[in-house]
């Protein structure tokens, strides 16, 4: 092995005096999911086997990469050097003896099984004519094992390790596969030391935004069905690896140059299909799974024939190799299950799933609750209060209560017990405080709703909390821990929870006052505005404004600049015009991409020149009838508005009057009385009691 890698320095470094040429390498169907993610970390990553063989520190080198593409896109291939598409086999296999390593993927296209064969076997052709060895690497799957019977050690049956690969039999549908790799690791074995060949054997691939696995992360992460179906049975082990972590062992690979030919790229974790889709529902969805009949996965239009099979191969497969001989630095060393959090971050932020996160702050009255729902409307957002959160805990704690016991049986159960102790310390909270829970219980309760998955996923709207600055400090931090596990003083803040746009409304007394004025009663009594409690909230809230310590001031301190909403200078806080401001501040929401089938169904319709021209008539038509529609409605809304003050002003010297006079006080207390006595003359007793009772 020692002498090969010397002859392959000696090779590389014939063209370039005192300077190791760069090694050119070549990737097929760069748009596809695995060879896209390969080609990226190739393309970044350093090679230091060189420098450790001489011993010389620093003189690392990065990989060119080029490649072919199945179609154009609007995709970044600033990574590539250079891309290739629809050339015929004779231009291609100039582009390959250009290169000093060739990678075929035949993991997601079956189709590209005859182009690799075609590959190998006219560069295998071509040795006598190299300047400098060349490689090729053979990417392809574990189904070719997948019909492989297992040695039997007492009762337990032992994984296949990379030693095995000469015992492997092929899924059917993945002969051709098979039948490739033996011919890769013949040709291999002509002239080494010019051309070595290597197959890398791959699991199922997830992390990057996921390819096969998607379907199971787009439900989850929408939240549209409650269970997570698991097709078949879900029993069976998959072998699986991150794309990051085949990368590297394809680098590894081209780095060391191993002796072997047969390389197994699988983590170590053994997971079940159920244990896979379970994890993901928990961390992203509702947590429960729901199996269903196997064949039912064919309705799936998000799965080919290929991917279902891989989901449903049993296979218990060691890479023994990897953990001898590569001494690889892995992303996932255990797999999907164990690493969840850190794949569903990553699936996150490749697919633009960043979720948004908005706190609404401003005085009583000042229209939070509307200005909260139109934003959740607009974005797709939950709408988070304090009062339905409080109360769907409450709710959470009695059902827990209940289901604890029908399931055990027993009242005194340690989980019942606990869940009826923090239901009665909710309870004696609720009353002592006037209904409402106290800083901390409520803290504990909204921290709980903003880490639930809906939260994590789209995002929300905070609805008029924190109001103080201890209470925002006391809901947002977290405390850094050290490596023993004790508590450190410095206090961050959670970015889990941490709102991202702040928004506070400003407006003037007066102009709050006569918002509550006009509010209907049913409100009134909701928000508890009644004319001296209002007031009251009212103070409450400009002294704590004017305090040195502000909630807003806590926000400034994390570099979050809240935006300052005038609801007076609008006149209303349901106004276009906030909305607007509020768009412009978070920008476009950040909704689930098209699927695939969504993106053809639009290709396989697209539009004539006269049809897009009728469309576009038909658009233009439509809104002219919404414009005018809209004025028509704004000018009717006026109207009805200008009758209402008038009415207002014409029957507001009679009000002022019967409210100097007392006389709806005593009316009220007459009607009362009257529907007490149940008189057989209501009105000779209500007039009796006015005369009796004349203020």
């Amino acid at each position: 092995m020692a002498t090969e890698y010397r002859h392959w320095r000696k090779f590389a470094t014939k063209m370039v005096k005192g300077k190791r040429a760069p090694r050119r390498v070549f990737i097929n169907d760069v748009d596809s999911y695995a060879s896209k993610n390969i080609a990226k970390c190739l393309s970044k990553q350093t090679l230091q086997s060189a420098a450790t063989a001489d011993k010389e520190v620093g003189k690392v080198q990065s990989y060119p990469v080029v490649g072919t593409l199945a179609e154009a896109s609007e995709e970044d291939t600033s990574y590539l050097l250079e891309a290739y598409m629809q050339l015929s086999r004779d231009v291609i296999l100039g582009k390959l003896l250009e290169c000093d390593i060739v990678i075929y993927n035949i993991t997601q296209h079956p189709e590209h099984v005859d182009e690799a064969s075609w590959a190998v076997s006219a560069l295998h052709s071509k040795i006598s004519s190299f300047t400098r060895p060349k490689m090729f690497i053979l990417i392809s799957t574990v189904m070719t094992w997948a019909c492989s019977k297992a040695a039997n050690s007492g009762e337990m049956e032992l994984p296949f390790t990379d030693d095995d690969f000469r015992r492997r039999r092929a899924h059917p549908n993945f002969r051709r596969h098979y039948e490739l790799e033996k011919l890769v690791a013949k040709l291999g074995k002509t002239d080494r030391s010019s051309f070595s060949t290597y197959v890398v054997a791959s699991g199922l691939q997830y992390g990057m935004g996921e390819q096969i696995l998607h379907l199971f992360f787009k439900m989850s992460w929408m939240g549209q069905d409650k269970e997570i179906p698991v097709f078949g049975d879900g029993n069976n082990i998959v072998p699986t690896i991150h794309i990051r972590d085949l990368a590297s062992v394809v680098q590894k690979v081209i780095e060391l140059q191993p002796k072997l030919h047969y390389v197994l790229a699988v983590d170590y974790s053994n997971n079940t299909m159920e244990d896979i889709v379970k994890a993901i529902s928990g961390a992203l969805g509702p947590g429960k799974i729901q199996k269903k009949p196997f064949e039912e996965v064919f309705l799936q239009q998000d799965f080919s024939i290929t991917e279902i099979d891989l989901m449903h191969v049993n296979l218990c497969m060691e890479a023994a190799h990897l953990k001898e001989l590569f001494s690889l630095r892995w992303l996932c060393e255990f797999g999907l299950v164990e690493n969840i959090e850190h794949v569903v971050e990553e699936f996150r932020q490749m697919r633009g799933l960043v979720p948004i996160r908005v706190c609404v702050l401003g005085p009583p009255a000042a229209g939070k609750t509307t200005l909260c729902q139109q934003i959740c409307d607009h974005y797709k957002l939950h709408h988070i209060q304090l009062t339905e959160a409080v109360a769907e805990t409450m709710a959470q704690l009695e059902h827990m209560v209940r289901s604890t016991i029908s399931e055990t049986e027993n009242e005194e159960s340690p989980l019942a017990t606990e869940a009826q102790e923090l239901l009665n310390i909710f309870k004696d909270n609720l009353e002592q405080n006037g209904g409402m829970l106290d800083d901390h219980l409520l803290v504990r309760v909204l921290v709980d709703k903003l880490m639930t998955n809906p939260c994590k996923n789209q995002g929300f709207v905070l609805d008029g909390f924190p109001k103080t600055y201890n209470q925002a400090k006391e809901l947002f931090h977290v405390e850094e821990q050290d490596y023993e596990g004790k508590t450190s003083p410095v206090s961050l803040y959670n970015k889990k929870i941490m709102p991202e746009f702040i928004l506070c409304l400003e407006a003037s007394d007066v102009f709050l006052k006569e918002r509550v004025i006009n509010l209907p009663e049913k409100l009134v009594q909701e928000h508890k505005y009644e004319h001296e409690n209002f007031l009251q909230m009212l103070v409450k809230y400009r002294e704590k404004n004017t305090e040195e310590e502000t909630v807003l001031h806590y926000f400034e301190e994390h570099d979050i600049a809240p935006l300052i909403l005038d609801v007076t200078s609008v006149n209303a806080p349901d106004s276009q015009l906030l909305m607007h401001s509020i768009c412009e501040r978070v920008g476009p929401p950040r909704k689930y991409g098209l699927s695939s089938q969504d993106v053809e169904k639009e290709e396989m319709h697209e539009d004539t020149p006269e049809e897009a021209s009728r469309e576009q008539k038909e658009m233009e038509d439509a809104m002219q009838r919404s414009a005018h529609w809209e004025m028509w409605t704004k000018t009717l809304e006026e109207k009805r508005q200008w009758e209402v003050q008038q009415l207002e002003i014409l029957t507001a010297p009679m009000k002022n009057y019967l409210m100097d006079m007392n006389i709806i006080t005593t009316l009220s207390q007459g009607l009362i009385a009257c529907g007490s006595a149940w008189p057989d003359d209501p009105i000779d007793f209500l007039a009796e009691y006015l005369l009796q009772n004349n203020p």
